[in-house]
């Protein structure tokens, strides 16, 4: 029962837990990440299926409830109880990571409507509780703490399973047979929300070095491209202008005139058309060059560990590169470019984070640190123009910005403190 309901659980999206879950996802990161798409070893689009069918066990418990000769209201109550059991087990497996709140209560839930079978219908609704270990097991791996939290909670579930079998006056040998799985499941599910949780950080890993070697790739292209035409091209131009400048000067007559001017024409003609290609060919390597969020991430990790400066990147700057309008990832990668320079140069700043919020159609990248503040760290942008390419400073992040239909807001991180530190809000239309 255990490991069909382990399979099939809602993906958890890879990504972060600081309260020491080993590396587990955060609830947050997994709902962005994949809360439409399958990763492989996860369990799979009939996970509603797979988890509920293992209530069909439930079968003994209600078949239990006709044996006797009880009133309408013993059986409804029984009845009422086995429903909202199953009302509440299979959403809070399937969408865990979607709901984490809603599956804590209806952990909570499923755990007061066993307790409340075994004291009213006896012994023969025990096996309730190896449900809730397995729930418990699923559940509480999405808290802080993660593997710790879950197996303490296992231990309640197993002390609950326990006073509740001695209240019932169930006998010795069905209180063992049914602790085992008890125990059992809840570790299993712990193991198999691992597994979930490991194979949607193997799927990211991948979707990672995948966008970063097409980029790799693009960007070979693009300096294989400059370096084998570039060069030649702006050879055949010079050697044009040079050719058209000697013929100038050759002495003058009837038949040297008639063919110097075609010459110059025809000089002419070709070094226009050279530093024509020449420039189409410079734009097609800017656009090979076009700047990704994932990439400018990694280069920006680098750099921010070099200057001693930690990073707390959001996940969904990787995850969702690509995925939204090129020309406002483009800017948004400038601006995170420009920041991560600021910050490094002209701040002073200990910590950077990094978010990415979606607001209705439109994504906002936030760049913050602990710096010196605001003033200082504009002031320096506007008088460098060391920054991004083709704009300096806050002027031609703006630019950038302004030519997808995005703004940008620049404000103190933390007003009135000794370091106010320095914030940048990049907004595009995704």
């Amino acid at each position: 029962m255990a490991m069909r309901a382990g399979e099939t659980q809602q993906d958890a999206p890879r990504i972060h837990d600081g309260g020491g879950t080993a590396g587990l996802p955060a609830p947050g990161l997994m709902r962005s990440a994949l809360g439409a798409k399958w990763t492989p070893g996860t369990g799979g689009p009939q996970r509603w299926l797979f988890s509920g069918i293992w209530l069909i066990y439930l079968i003994a418990p209600v078949s239990g409830l006709f044996g006797h000769r009880h009133g309408v209201a013993w059986i409804a109550g029984g009845l009422a109880i086995t429903a909202a059991f199953c009302v509440l087990y299979v959403p809070m497996l399937v969408s865990v990571d979607r709901w984490p709140r809603f599956s804590l209560t209806a952990l909570g839930g499923l755990a007061a409507l066993s307790a409340l079978a075994c004291v009213v219908y006896g012994e023969n609704w025990t096996p309730l509780w190896i449900y809730v270990s397995a729930a418990t097991g699923m559940v509480l791996m999405i808290l802080p703490g993660g593997r710790r939290v879950a197996l303490r909670g296992l231990l309640a579930v197993t002390a609950c399973y326990s006073f509740f079998s001695w209240l019932s006056h169930a006998g010795w040998t069905n209180y063992l047979i049914e602790l085992l799985p008890v125990v059992l499941i809840g570790v299993a599910m712990i193991g198999f929300r691992m597994q979930i949780v490991l194979m949607h950080e193997l799927a990211s890993a991948r979707e990672t070095v995948a966008k970063l070697a097409a980029s790799e790739e693009r960007l070979r292209l693009a300096r294989d491209m400059h370096d084998l035409t570039g060069q030649s091209l702006s050879m055949i131009t010079l050697k044009s202008e040079l050719a058209a400048k000697r013929l100038a000067r050759l002495p003058a007559s009837a038949e040297g005139d008639a063919v110097r001017d075609a010459v110059l024409g025809d000089l002419g003609d070709i070094g226009r058309v050279s530093r024509q290609t020449l420039h189409d060919i410079r734009e097609a390597v800017s656009g090979y060059r076009r700047p990704t969020l994932a990439v400018e991430v990694i280069t920006a990790q680098n750099a921010l560990e070099a200057a001693g400066v930690r990073l707390d990147d959001d996940p969904a700057l990787t995850l969702r590169s690509g995925t939204f309008d090129a020309d406002a990832e483009a800017a948004l990668a400038w601006c995170l470019r420009e920041a991560v320079t600021n910050a490094i140069r002209h701040s002073g700043a200990r910590t950077c984070t990094m978010r990415l919020t979606e607001h209705g159609r439109d994504l906002s990248l936030e760049v913050t640190d602990d710096g010196d503040g605001f003033f200082e760290a504009s002031q320096a942008s506007h008088e460098t123009g060391q920054d991004a390419p083709g704009g300096s400073g806050l002027r031609g992040m703006s630019e950038r910005l302004s030519a997808v239909g995005g703004s940008l807001a620049t404000a103190q991180a933390n007003p009135g403190q000794a370091r106010p530190g320095f914030r940048l809000t990049a907004t595009v239309p995704s």
